[in-house]
């Protein structure tokens, strides 16, 4: 009896050392590379403003921890994840096979198709033939890149990296660039309705299986317990109604959830 009594004593401090040693977030640090308007971006006094920020700072208001933004270039993400200078990613990153051979996500952020942009009248199009000769820019590290080189450099179209999307965008307005590859939404709402972006156009959604459109938060690999957090807290954020308050701020009455 006494026997059996010491093996549950032992039990129940393995237990408690167990709960012990269970993290507890009192801040959470999201990695953001912000050139990405409408998403993540800087206001003329420096601060952070965008739909992923709002979403984050939201998402830490649930979980009632404190966020704190790094700015990292988007290239640098996977890896500031693996050297933990950031828990997590919040920066328009999507979900693809690729990624989630290193790293884990959260539940769904958000949804968007890619598209290119060009200057009105352009005659270019999604169809790569239109582009055969053209130069194409788009951001490193992103879904784009990965299309750029699988698809765009075999159609005989010149491609060009860079470490940021304004940087894209200033070549393009430069004329070093016939067109860019990015996010749909973050050019029709972010470069589009900028002084700059006035003479240029969106194409068509790009329908490739290279391109899928799930974005959510990036996490190190085998994170159950971040995850569990962070889908507890975008969870939240449906169920009290600030997910949709915070889309119709930034999107009006345009869904982004696909809730897959």
């Amino acid at each position: 009896m006494k026997k059996a009594w010491l093996t549950l004593s032992a039990l129940a401090i393995c237990l408690a050392a167990g709960n012990a040693m269970a993290k507890e977030y009192k801040e959470l640090r999201f990695g953001v590379d912000p050139s990405y308007a409408p998403f993540e971006s800087k206001a003329a006094d420096g601060s952070l403003v965008g739909f992923d920020i709002d979403l984050g700072n939201a998402i830490c208001a649930e979980l009632k921890v404190k966020c704190k933004w790094v700015e990292s270039d988007f290239d640098g993400m996977i890896p500031g994840l693996k050297a933990k200078k950031f828990d997590g990613v919040i920066s328009s990153m999507t979900v693809t096979p690729a990624r989630e051979k290193v790293i884990d996500f959260s539940n769904e952020l958000f949804s968007g198709p890619t598209s290119l942009v060009y200057k009105k009248g352009s005659g270019l199009s999604a169809d790569t033939a239109s582009l055969k000769g053209k130069t194409v820019g788009y951001e490193q590290g992103t879904i784009q890149e990965a299309y750029a080189k699988a698809v765009l450099d075999k159609a005989g179209v010149k491609t060009q990296a860079y470490a940021n999307q304004d940087q894209v965008y200033a070549d393009l307005v430069s004329g070093r660039l016939d067109a860019s590859v990015q996010d749909m939404l973050q050019a029709e709402l972010g470069f589009l309705k900028s002084p700059q972006g006035g003479d240029y156009e969106v194409s068509q959604p790009i329908d490739d299986p290279l391109l899928p459109a799930k974005t959510a938060i990036g996490i190190s690999k085998g994170d159950k317990e971040l995850k569990a957090l962070l889908d507890k807290g975008i969870k939240a954020l449906h169920d009290d109604g600030k997910y949709a308050e915070i889309q119709k701020k930034h999107f009006g009455d345009l869904n982004l959830y696909s809730g897959k």
